[in-house]
């Protein structure tokens, strides 16, 4: 299996430190849009024009801006990006919209500094094991002939890189280590290399 997988840029709530999640539509940053500009950059100089790769992405705003910027790069029309749910950030349920200060505030400390993880589940959102579930539905239904390129999310790209190849058990699932926004990642036979470092910030606090 050959996968390329990407995390997005910086939008405005991750400048803000507001939880996100997997449905908040937020727009990109200039400098989320200059880091998608690198990533775009990148791949075509990794991959060259129009690479016969199926592409794939998240339905969220910032990852189809993301992968909109990208595709330009590579000569590859934004309509042939295949949105799949799978492939969302963690459902923080409650947490939604909310800055991360006011969470804490109220409920102490949500995030294990070491990992750079969520530390206890979002109320009424998901947890690690349902986001491997999704994940790993996604992955048995890919043609493994075919060459994938995919944008994600923070949390959701480490959680699909720890099923590829491997990482720290985080609550019954392996996870990958922690990689700044707009990093890109090539994943081939159960090998990662690093195909560009994202210049964006680490943690959940940009997921």
């Amino acid at each position: 299996m050959d996968i390329i997988l990407a995390r997005h840029a910086e939008t405005v709530f991750n400048a803000a430190a507001r939880m996100q999640g997997h449905m908040a539509h937020t727009p990109l940053t200039r400098t989320g849009i200059a880091q998608a500009e690198a990533m775009g950059a990148a791949l075509a100089h990794a991959l060259g024009p129009a690479p016969d790769r199926d592409l794939w992405v998240s339905p969220s705003g910032r990852t189809q801006q993301t992968a909109a910027i990208v595709g330009e790069h590579l000569d590859r029309p934004f309509f042939d990006w295949r949105a799949d749910a799978r492939l969302l950030e963690i459902d923080v349920g409650d947490w939604e919209g909310r800055y991360y200060a006011d969470i804490v505030a109220e409920t102490g400390p949500i995030v294990d500094a070491g990992a750079g993880l969520f530390a206890v589940p979002p109320p009424n959102g998901e947890w690690f094991p349902a986001i491997a579930e999704r994940l790993a539905d996604w992955l048995a239904g890919l043609d493994p002939g075919r060459p994938v390129l995919a944008i994600s999310h923070g949390i959701t790209a480490r959680v699909l890189r720890g099923l590829l190849v491997g990482g720290s058990d985080w609550h019954g699932v392996k996870v990958a280590p922690n990689a700044s926004q707009g990093t890109v990642f090539h994943i081939r036979n159960g090998v990662e290399t690093v195909l560009h470092t994202g210049s964006g910030v680490h943690g959940v606090r940009a997921a």
